[in-house]
Parts: C-alpha cells; sequence; structure tokens
C-alpha cells in the first residue's frame, strides 16, 4: 500500500491529526531500531539495491528466515548489475529453500531491467520502482522512502497492523486498506520518511504484536484508541482464511551408478515454475494406484516404492508424496539432466523436492537394473 503526497499538500493535511505520533514513534526507534544486515547505520545512506534485494526477500517471509540468502546473494552478487548477469538457474539455486519462487525470477528480470533500461541505476520514486518485475505497491514504496527519502507510505503488515489499532479502524482487511492509507500519508514525517517506515516495521514486530500487543510499553499507546477502547487485540478485523485442500501424488526418483539423479524443469508459468524437480505425476485427491503409477512413471525400470510419504504446505493446499526409486546401470533415453550429488545442494531445487531425494537416498537402495 502507498501513497505520495507533496510536501506541500502533506504539511497542510498533518493539522488534522496528531503531529507526534511521528516524533513518538522515531524517538522509540532512535533507541531500539533492530541492527538488520540490509539496514544502514544511523546517519549512512541505504544502497537501493540493497534495500530492494531484502524487500523482496522479505515478502512473505520472516527476517530471521531472510538473513543467511541475503548475505550469500551480497557475496555473490554485490551488485545489481552482478545479479543481472547471472543465470535464471544461479538464481533459483541460490533462492531455494525461501520459496514463493516467482520472487526469484522476477529478481533477476528486475535486475536485467535496472541494469540494461536504467544503466545500473534503480529508478527513484514509488511510480518508477513499479515497472519493475515483481514490485508491487509496498515493496516500491519501502524503496523508495528508505532508499531515496520519498515521503510516501510504506505499509507492511505490521504497518497496517498498528495504524489500524492506531485509529480503530475496524473494516475487514482488505476493504480497510484505503482508509489506512490515508491515515498513513498524513503521518509520515518530510524528514525521515524512511526511518518512519522502518520504525513502524520494527514496532510490529516487537510491541504491537498480532497476539497480545505490549501497550504498556507501547511509544504510541496515549494516541491509540483501540486501546482505549480495549480491542487492540481484536485488529486489524481479517477474513477467516479457507482451509487447505490436501492432494496427492507420486515422485519418481532415478538414480544412475553413481548417484546421479535424474531431473526434470517445471513449466516456466505457474507454482515452482521454472524450477528442478524429479520426475512427478499428477497431483489429485488420492495417490496413484499401481497401474496408474506405472503408467505416469517417466520410463520403465525397476521402481520401489519408499516406505513413508513425503508432506509439505503450500499456501492453498497441503501435498503428500508417494515416492518411487529406481536405480540404473545405463541411464534411459529421457528429457531432463542427470545431476551429480555434489551438486544437488546448490541446484535450483525448492524444498518440497530435496525432501523428496532425500527419502529416495534414506530408503533401502532400490535393485540395480
Amino acid at each position: 500500500m502507498t501513497v505520495s503526497v507533496s510536501k506541500k499538500d502533506h504539511n497542510a493535511r498533518r493539522g488534522r491529526h496528531k503531529p507526534s505520533v511521528a516524533k513518538d514513534l522515531l524517538g522509540w526507534y532512535d533507541t531500539n531500531r533492530r541492527d538488520l544486515p540490509w539496514r544502514a547505520k544511523p546517519g549512512v545512506k541505504n544502497d537501493p539495491y540493497r534495500v530492494w534485494l531484502s524487500e523482496i526477500m522479505l515478502q512473505q517471509t520472516t527476517v530471521p528466515s531472510v538473513g543467511a540468502y541475503y548475505r550469500a546473494f551480497l557475496l555473490r552478487w554485490p551488485s545489481v548489475a552482478d545479479l543481472a548477469r547471472a543465470t535464471q538457474d544461479e538464481v533459483l539455486g541460490a533462492w531455494a529453500g525461501l520459496g514463493y519462487y516467482s520472487r526469484a525470477r522476477n529478481l533477476h528480470r528486475a535486475a536485467q531491467v535496472v541494469a540494461a533500461a536504467h544503466g545500473g541505476v534503480f529508478p527513484s520514486t514509488a511510480a518508477e520502482l513499479r515497472t519493475l518485475p515483481g514490485v508491487g505497491p509496498y515493496t516500491a514504496a519501502a524503496v523508495a522512502a528508505i532508499a531515496f527519502d520519498e515521503v510516501v507510505a510504506a505499509l507492511d503488515t505490521n504497518g497496517e497492523r498498528i495504524l489500524s489499532r492506531l485509529f480503530a479502524i475496524e473494516a475487514p482487511l482488505p476493504q480497510s486498506r484505503k482508509r489506512i492509507a490515508e491515515v498513513a500519508a498524513d503521518l509520515v514525517p518530510t524528514d525521515r520518511p524512511g526511518d518512519f517506515a522502518q520504525a513502524l516495521m520494527d514496532l510490529g514486530s516487537a510491541i504491537c504484536t498480532p497476539k497480545r500487543p505490549g501497550c504498556l510499553v507501547c511509544p504510541l499507546s496515549l494516541h491509540c484508541r483501540a486501546r482505549v477502547l480495549g480491542i487492540a487485540e481484536n485488529l486489524p478485523v481479517k477474513k477467516p482464511k479457507p482451509d487447505r485442500p490436501l492432494k496427492r501424488g507420486a515422485a519418481y526418483v532415478a538414480f544412475d551408478e553413481q548417484g546421479a539423479v535424474h531431473l526434470v524443469r517445471r513449466p516456466e508459468k505457474g507454482l515452482l515454475g521454472g524450477m528442478l524437480q524429479p520426475s512427478m505425476g499428477e497431483w489429485r485427491v488420492a495417490f496413484p494406484t499401481s497401474k496408474g503409477m506405472k503408467e505416469e512413471a517417466p520410463f520403465q525400470g525397476p521402481w520401489r516404492k519408499c516406505p513413508g510419504i513425503v508432506s509439505h504446505g503450500f499456501t492453498h493446499f497441503l501435498l503428500e508424496l508417494e515416492v518411487y526409486a529406481a536405480t540404473f546401470t545405463r541411464r534411459p533415453n529421457s528429457e531432463g539432466l542427470w545431476l551429480p550429488p555434489e551438486r544437488l545442494d546448490g541446484a535450483a531445487l525448492p524444498t518440497v523436492m530435496k525432501k523428496v531425494i532425500r527419502h529416495a537416498e534414506g530408503a533401502n537402495p532400490p535393485k540395480k537394473r
């Protein structure tokens, strides 16, 4: 969510709201700000590349999960030009385990756009940043505010939660986002918009948490209408999440005598797009029958069913896979590639596919053909 206003309009509108909200929040932030690997030290200019990289990684992912990936990316690709020169497989391989792999593909494409169309220099406004692949309203606002000091409200889930409570906005999300954006635009300070955005993130992480918010130690408690009304923990109102359906299928892990694994590439579009995987049957309501397993196996061989199943949760459904393994003295003629075991860790394999391969490796060794 992003709303940008001119400094003149901004100062004219601020009088309608409590001007000390930003002051109190920033005062707390100056003492309690988190030390994060992508966050510049006080008084140091933020690097747009680092801010953008971190914001893409943090989409739908927690801070503790991102740190190691962020450091590894920077070590391997210190600049946007370096990232633009990488191959998609290299980027997907480095991203493996973070999930939501469309982010990695868009990250790579955006780096190429910045390098080719902008001379390696990031656009400096939220509107311009939104033209980059994978950059939505929040990410554009965050990069513009933090890296370029644009007076724009960058609201992630933390920011939405804080402002919903601060102004006791009881309309449910996502309908309430327009109202939240309006009040946020009136609060962003013209001199420290980036710090304001990061302060909201930190406050939502440490104090104004989804459950049991620490209202007694919150720097905004005197301004918070939800605290006065006793409804802070009930806000923001969200629609209940639907139950995730369960899908089942079979995976076919083929090894050669040196332990290389046969892999195929998923379609570029869709779930896990462009990633590698062992051959896979269709994901349905039920596991395949014995006949169905033979029909969908990638090639004939001494397939043996491994004990147990592999379970994995996606955003919209749960998945259970039966795993069949076979070892071949001669590699069958088929599409795909055979990857040596020492290259599996760096390959573009999503977490669920790594689970499948480990499950096959850990089962009783299959008979050789």
